[in-house]
């Protein structure tokens, strides 16, 4: 079984492109605190590299910007590649099924004024609810 769960903040702002054949995809890195701190004192921190696909892709990069809290859910997938000077590399990336937007909406704004944390609408006034008769509840 290849799953991960992580809960992180972004280290830089999301970086977004897309396939030769169209596929959009989103690069961001996280700093995921462990839970001890080390001889002096200090909370000790591990760095992830994670990739989006596809809408995932457009959202995170859309709302997420530096310093963004997330929970991520995901797989590990090893990558090979050449460094610029013909050096062979591995890394290991985080390939995200699920993301999500820990940021309280109220914080600090984003790049291009978009607030941290997602909401697909905003909440309706108490005052515009209708009150639920139990009666005619199903169960």
């Amino acid at each position: 079984m290849n799953k991960i769960i992580l809960i992180g903040n972004l280290t830089r702002d999301p970086e977004s492109g897309s396939t030769q054949g169209g596929v959009n995809f989103t690069r961001f890195n996280i700093a995921v605190n462990r839970m001890f701190t080390n001889s002096a004192g200090e909370r000790v921190a591990d760095y992830f590299d994670v990739i989006c696909w596809n809408k995932l892709a457009e959202r995170c990069a859309k709302y997420l910007f530096k310093g963004s809290k997330v929970g991520i859910s995901g797989s590990v997938q090893r990558r090979q590649y050449e460094d610029r000077d013909g050096i062979k590399r591995t890394s290991f990336d985080v390939v995200a099924d699920e993301v999500e937007f820990l940021t309280p909406r109220n914080s600090t704004s984003g790049r291009d004024g978009a607030q941290g944390g997602y909401m697909p609408e905003e909440p309706h006034p108490v005052s515009e609810m209708q009150p639920v008769d139990n009666d005619d509840l199903p169960f």
